[in-house]
C-alpha cells in the first residue's frame, strides 16, 4: 500500500466510488497520495478521513503539495494537488496518464459498463476516470486488487449528482 494512503484499494472501495457513496474529496485523496502529493500538514489526512465520514470538514485550509515522489509532469502542471473530480484539466491529465494497455481496466476488472444516459454528469464520469487510473496504478506496480478492505462509512448518493456531497467542490 502507498504511504499515507487513506484507504487501501479494494473492489469494494472502487465500487463505492462509482456508486457515489464516498465524497469527491476522498476520491481525490486516493489519487493524490498515489501521485506522491503530500499534505502540507498531517491534519489534512485526518480531515480527509473525517470528511469521508460525512462530517463536512474537507480540510480545504491546508493544501496537498507535490512531494519528492510526484512525477515531474504532475508537479510542474499541478504544484498543488488538483481537484481531479471538480477540475476538468486535472481529470484530462489523469485520463492521459493511463497507459494504453490499461485504458479498459474499469470494464475488465470491475465489469463496469458505464453510466446510463441520465446519469452522465461530469462528476460521475470523472469518478470513473479516477477509478480507472487507480486500477492502472495497481497494474503498473504489479499489485493485486483486493476484494475487500477498510471502507469509510457509506454516504447516500447525492440527491443532485451534478452537485455532489456536502463539502464537495463544484465540478467545472
Amino acid at each position: 500500500m502507498d504511504h499515507d494512503a487513506p484507504f487501501p484499494l479494494s473492489r469494494a472501495l472502487l465500487e463505492a466510488v462509482l456508486a457515489d457513496r464516498v465524497s469527491d474529496r476522498l476520491v481525490c485523496a486516493l489519487v493524490w497520495c498515489r501521485l506522491g502529493y503530500v499534505p502540507a500538514d498531517v491534519t489534512v489526512v485526518e480531515a480527509t478521513l473525517a470528511a469521508a465520514a460525512g462530517d463536512g470538514d474537507t480540510g480545504d485550509a491546508v493544501p496537498w503539495l507535490a512531494g519528492p515522489a510526484t512525477p515531474a509532469a504532475w508537479a510542474e502542471a499541478f504544484p498543488r494537488a488538483p481537484e481531479v473530480i471538480a477540475e476538468r484539466p486535472a481529470s484530462v491529465a489523469l485520463t492521459r496518464s493511463v497507459p494504453a494497455a490499461h485504458k479498459q481496466l474499469l470494464k475488465e476488472r470491475l465489469g463496469f459498463g458505464g453510466y446510463r444516459v441520465g446519469e452522465l454528469f461530469p462528476r460521475r464520469t470523472r469518478r470513473a476516470t479516477a477509478v480507472n487510473w487507480l486500477l492502472a496504478h495497481l497494474a503498473e506496480r504489479g499489485e493485486p486488487l483486493l476484494e475487500t478492505g477498510p471502507l469509510p462509512p457509506p454516504l447516500e448518493p447525492p440527491a443532485d449528482p451534478r452537485l455532489g456531497h456536502p463539502g464537495d467542490p463544484p465540478a467545472g
